[in-house]
């Protein structure tokens, strides 16, 4: 007995000690050598959502109070003159941030039509209100004023009902925080605002919401020394309640972008010209002058359904996951031109998922031949994916080599489709007619291919 005794206490050790050498340490060199969880390649399109009390206004960005208060930008300070009382403050706008149309259910709904596997909503950008009830943001969040509702955790509830990944974003400084204030005036070699008020909350969100994502903003200011953001990722890691599934992104620290973190952001609408070594993320709005919504934005300053698809496929063909985002009013509505949008990825994402979602870039990304032509690949096939019909519905591809076994089909359609090889032993593809309507979204075509080297 007690040399089993014995035998079971070494196994015990062993374990414990196994278990310390693959924690992770608070340093870049552990923390960037964490894999990261399969579920996020894998998704390759996620929602973006922008909204808080910038909502209200809803003019010229998500950056209002800066670009008013901060800059005293003529525009900002002559709108707020004009359609304002005097003495009017940015706190002012709480209360009319009101959500009384807020259903994140049918948000959810959308999302799922959408073809969307993760969604980022925001918690709290760097005007500091708080989209739930954050024990350290009094008077300041979405249960003491204005909707009096935890929008967070309605959003995570309605997302996790329909398999869809929960993402949060959050910013970690607050333009006008006092704390905050005093810390840059130090030279950030105080960390007031960082334990009062950044790292109380990212507890909080991390516990409380169980996220399957972080998306962390709002870092360039000061290094990640100074956010205490190694120690931070090292708990979410070894000791948090998602410890296993939870993904972040690059922005703890304006050393960090495109060099440290789980997957890289490295800028707003960052695209790359050749494909990347690490996995990478494009975020994008349709709106292309902001983040939030603009009571005052005109159609022609939207993405149209043919470049959200074409950004989704150049995205995913270069490795990385596409972040759309779209800005809801005041009232929680998210407008029917966003949705017409998000539904036409849907409808794109129902007929040629399969050359998105689980890909892996091919060891060609992109040809220009009949037309340009993206490519991915997924277990033994690979998609070609042309997002301009060629003349004569004649597509010469060069890269693919065709083999006695090679089969094309379009997808969309049943059948195999005719070809013969090229000179350069690729495939001269005879693509059928194309009559309208025949697809959904009539931009971007997919052809898969078996049998090719």
């Amino acid at each position: 007995m007690a040399a089993l005794t014995g035998s079971l206490g070494f196994w015990t050790l062993s374990c414990l000690l196994t278990s310390a050498l693959s924690r992770y340490e608070p340093n870049w060199d552990s923390i960037d050598a964490r894999p990261l969880p399969s579920w996020f390649d894998e998704a390759k399109f996620g929602i973006f959502l922008h909204w808080g009390v910038f909502s209200v206004p809803s003019f010229g960005s998500e950056w209002f109070w800066w670009h008013w208060q901060g800059e005293r930008s003529d525009a900002y300070v002559k709108f707020m003159e004009r359609n304002y009382r005097p003495g009017f403050t940015y706190a002012d706008f709480a209360p009319q941030f009101t959500a009384e149309f807020y259903d994140p259910d049918a948000w959810a709904e959308l999302f799922k039509a959408a073809g969307a596997k993760y969604v980022v909503l925001t918690t709290k950008h760097h005007e500091g209100f708080t989209n739930w009830g954050s024990p350290v943001s009094w008077n300041w969040n979405a249960v003491d004023v204005g909707p009096h509702r935890d929008l967070v955790g309605d959003f995570s509830d309605a997302l996790r009902k329909r398999n869809l990944s929960v993402g949060l974003y959050h910013s970690l400084l607050e333009w006008f925080h006092p704390l905050y204030l005093i810390d840059k005036k130090n030279g950030f070699n105080t960390q007031y605002f960082v334990f009062s008020k950044t790292m109380p909350e990212l507890y909080d969100l991390v516990n409380r919401y169980k996220p399957d994502l972080i998306w962390s903003d709002g870092d360039w200011e000061s290094p990640d020394t100074y956010w205490n953001s190694t120690d931070f990722l090292a708990w979410l890691y070894n000791d948090s309640p998602v410890k296993d599934k939870i993904v972040v992104n690059d922005r703890w620290g304006k050393n960090c972008s495109c060099y440290h973190g789980g997957y890289y952001n490295c800028e707003d609408k960052f695209s790359p010209t050749s494909l990347p070594k690490h996995k990478w993320e494009k975020c994008t709005s349709i709106d292309t002058y902001s983040w939030g919504y603009r009571r005052n934005m005109q159609v022609h300053q939207l993405m149209s359904e043919r470049d959200i698809i074409s950004e989704l496929v150049q995205t995913v063909c270069f490795g990385g996951n596409y972040l759309l985002n779209v800005g809801p009013s005041k009232e929680g509505l998210i407008m029917p031109i966003f949705q017409e949008r998000l539904v036409a990825v849907g409808k794109w994402l129902r007929i040629n998922g399969e050359a998105i979602y689980s890909s892996k870039p091919w060891r060609v990304q992109k040809e220009d031949s009949t037309v340009s032509v993206w490519y991915t690949a997924n277990g033994p096939f690979v998609y070609a994916i042309f997002l301009t019909w060629p003349e004569k519905s004649t597509l010469e591809i060069d890269s693919p080599k065709s083999t006695p076994h090679t089969t094309v089909t379009l997808l969309g359609m049943s059948g195999h489709l005719t070809w013969k090889p090229s000179t350069q032993l690729g495939l001269i593809v005879s693509l059928p007619p194309l009559p309208p309507g025949l697809f959904p979204v009539e931009t971007g075509w997919v052809l898969k291919l078996e049998g090719v080297n």
